[in-house]
């Protein structure tokens, strides 16, 4: 990574639950020091319910989020590729640091069975985040 800011893009399928997580909680705790990206191979209509209701309780709002379409582009500008089960739909550029997180799908559960996902990605999206900042300038 050459830039003062590293980007990063959280890439799930649908980009309604997992990535959206990912992206919410990365903002959240980068506090600018990130640039965060989210996309799906398949976007589904809106984000999912339960995703979005299980980071409320913690005062994260992507009920509004919208799900985008994963382009080149996105992956091209970014630092690091975080996969969520998107398996080889996305495209690989050398030079790209890629990281696939396996992740139940929070699809289709109510927010009792999203609730351990989303405490598993935090995990997860700490220590990414010590791992960028903790780099050489």
């Amino acid at each position: 990574m050459n830039r003062a800011k590293p980007e990063v893009l959280f890439v799930c399928v649908h980009n309604a639950g997992r990535s959206q997580m990912a992206a919410a909680l990365l903002r959240h705790h980068a506090l600018g020091r990130v640039t965060v990206r989210s996309a799906g191979s398949a976007p589904a209509a809106e984000v999912n319910p339960a995703a979005a209701a299980a980071l409320a309780e913690w005062g994260l709002d992507i009920g509004n989020a919208v799900p985008s379409k994963l382009t080149t582009e996105d992956v091209e500008v970014s630092d690091v590729v975080v996969t969520m089960g998107c398996g080889d739909t996305c495209p690989v550029f050398p030079g790209k640091r890629y990281l696939d997180w396996d992740l139940e799908d929070p699809a289709g559960q109510g927010v009792d069975a999203v609730r351990p996902i989303r405490d598993d990605i935090d995990r997860r999206v700490r220590g990414l985040l010590a791992e960028l900042l903790d780099r050489p300038a």
